[in-house]
């Protein structure tokens, strides 16, 4: 079995697996996006450590019998939650954004994960975005990658 397969063991909820599994990883899909509607608090102990307020970004259907809608984003920051859970891995793996999102004027943070796939903050350029519900965002990368 190679490295990939191991890692899509270790990924739930994949929508399309034949086309989110390749040799450099996996592909993550955007599940939902959210504005901050109201702010978090983080203190130095954690007495006062209080989650932001996220409100959902609605998606709009370009036509009237399509599946899949459209989050029409203005530039700025938002929060996005992906399709895909993480089981535990042995091993950390690289996260990072996909070349498609970048090239189009959005990005997230890069890191390492293990045990779950985190809220990410996605900024969007002064132009905008239109990103389709599942649309492939992230990518998990394999150490096995030649």
């Amino acid at each position: 079995m190679s490295a990939d397969h191991t890692l899509a063991e270790a990924v739930d909820n994949l929508v399309y697996e034949p086309v989110q599994v390749h040799d450099h990883g996996i592909d993550l899909t955007v599940a939902a996006v959210y504005e901050v509607a109201a702010p978090g608090s983080i203190d130095f102990g954690g007495d006062e450590l209080e989650d932001a307020d996220l409100e959902p970004v609605p998606t709009e259907l370009a036509a009237p019998d399509d599946e899949y809608g459209w989050w029409h984003l203005e530039g700025g920051q938002y929060v996005i939650q992906h399709n895909e859970f993480l089981t535990d891995l042995e091993q950390p793996v690289q996260l990072q954004p996909r070349n498609e999102l970048l090239a189009r004027g959005g990005s997230h943070p890069s890191m390492l994960v293990r045990d779950h796939l985190p809220l990410m903050p996605l900024s969007v350029a002064d132009g905008g975005l239109e990103l389709k519900e599942n649309a492939r965002v992230s990518t998990l990368l394999s150490d096995q990658a030649p």
